[in-house]
C-alpha cells in the first residue's frame, strides 16, 4: 500500500465510520502528511516503518520547535493511523507501541467574570442594527456554551422558543439539546425579527440564523474578531474569543453548584476528563477566596 492510498482510506474511515468533524479530519491529514513526506524521502511505505523510525521522526518534530501539545497531537494521530492499519490486517503490530506522548501541564482556560460579561454586552452599540446581532451572538454563546462552529451553523429550526431549548449539532454531527434562559432567547428573536428579517439570504443559507451583509452565514473568523473588538471597547484585558465564552459558561455553572456530568452533557464532551478541567478552575476559585478573605491570610 502506498501513502496516497493509505491516507485516502484512513480519511474515509475517520469521516464515514468515526464521524469526525472537518476540522479534526484536517488536523489528522496534516499530521499524517508530514509523516508521509518524511517516509517518502526514506523510501518507506506506511507498513514498513518500524518503531525506531517513528521515534526518529518524532524527535525531528521536537527539534523543529513543535510545542508539547502539537507533539502530543501528532502521536495521537499516528497511534490512530496504525490502529486503523492493524484493523485492516495490514500490520501484525503497531510501531507506535511503547511511544508515549509528552507530558502536558494543565493549562487552565481563560474565562470572564460576571461583571466582565456585563461589560462585554454593554460595549455593544445598540443604536445600530448590528447591535441586535452582536447582543444575540454573545447571549447565545454565554447561555449555551456553544462552540463557534455550532453558533455559525445554527438554523431557525434548531430553536424552540416555547420550550426554551436549542438543538445543537456538534462534533461528528452529534446532536444535543441545551436549555436556554428567557433573556437570551428574547435577544435572539429580537435580532431575527428586527434585523435578520430585512436581509436577503443567499442560496443555501435560507435557514441560517446569523447572516452577514451578503446573506451568507457569518464566519468563525468574523465572530472571533468581533468579540475581540468588543472586549477592547469593554476594557477587558483577557484573551478573548468564542471559546472564552464557552469556558465562562461552564465555569460559572461549576461555581454555582452544577454537577460536572450535567456540564459534560451541555458542552457535548464525549469524555468526562475533558470537562474536569473546570473543577480545577473551581479549586483555584476557592483557593483565591481563602487567600483573599481569610482573616489570618497574612
Amino acid at each position: 500500500m502506498n501513502w496516497d492510498l493509505a491516507l485516502e482510506q484512513f480519511m474515509n474511515y475517520l469521516r464515514l465510520e468515526r464521524g469526525l468533524s472537518a476540522n479534526t479530519l484536517k488536523a489528522y491529514h496534516h499530521d499524517l502528511r508530514q509523516l508521509a513526506d518524511w517516509s517518502l524521502e526514506a523510501g518507506l511505505r506506511p507498513t514498513l516503518i518500524e518503531n525506531e523510525g517513528l521515534r526518529t521522526f518524532l524527535r525531528m518534530q521536537a527539534t523543529a520547535g513543535k510545542t508539547a501539545r502539537s507533539q502530543a497531537r501528532m502521536r495521537s494521530s499516528l497511534r490512530t493511523f496504525y490502529a486503523f492499519l492493524l484493523e485492516e490486517e495490514l500490520l501484525d503490530k503497531s510501531p507506535m507501541d511503547g511511544i508515549e506522548a509528552p507530558q502536558l501541564g494543565k493549562k487552565l482556560p481563560v474565562y470572564l467574570s460576571i461583571p466582565e460579561v456585563d461589560a462585554l454586552l454593554a460595549a455593544v452599540d445598540r443604536s445600530q442594527s448590528s447591535g441586535a446581532r452582536d447582543v444575540a451572538m454573545i447571549e447565545i454563546l454565554y447561555a449555551c456554551g456553544l462552540r463557534v462552529s455550532e453558533l455559525v451553523s445554527l438554523k431557525t429550526g434548531d430553536v424552540f422558543r416555547e420550550d426554551g431549548l436549542i438543538r445543537v449539532v456538534g462534533k461528528g454531527n452529534k446532536e444535543r439539546v441545551v436549555p436556554v434562559y428567557t433573556s437570551a432567547l428574547d435577544a435572539l428573536f429580537r435580532y431575527v425579527q428586527e434585523v435578520r428579517v430585512h436581509l436577503q439570504p443567499a442560496k443555501g443559507f435560507e435557514t441560517h440564523i446569523f447572516l452577514n451583509q451578503r446573506g451568507k452565514a457569518i464566519s468563525r473568523v468574523w465572530v472571533f474578531k468581533r468579540l475581540q473588538a468588543l472586549a477592547v471597547q469593554a476594557g477587558i484585558q483577557k484573551k478573548m474569543g468564542p471559546h472564552t465564552l464557552r469556558h465562562t459558561f461552564a465555569t460559572h455553572l461549576i461555581q454555582h453548584g452544577a454537577d460536572i456530568r450535567v456540564i459534560q452533557a451541555l458542552l457535548g464532551h464525549e469524555s468526562i476528563t475533558t470537562t474536569e478541567i473546570y473543577t480545577h478552575l473551581e479549586q483555584q476559585h476557592l483557593r483565591d477566596a481563602v487567600l483573599n478573605f481569610h482573616p489570618r491570610k497574612t
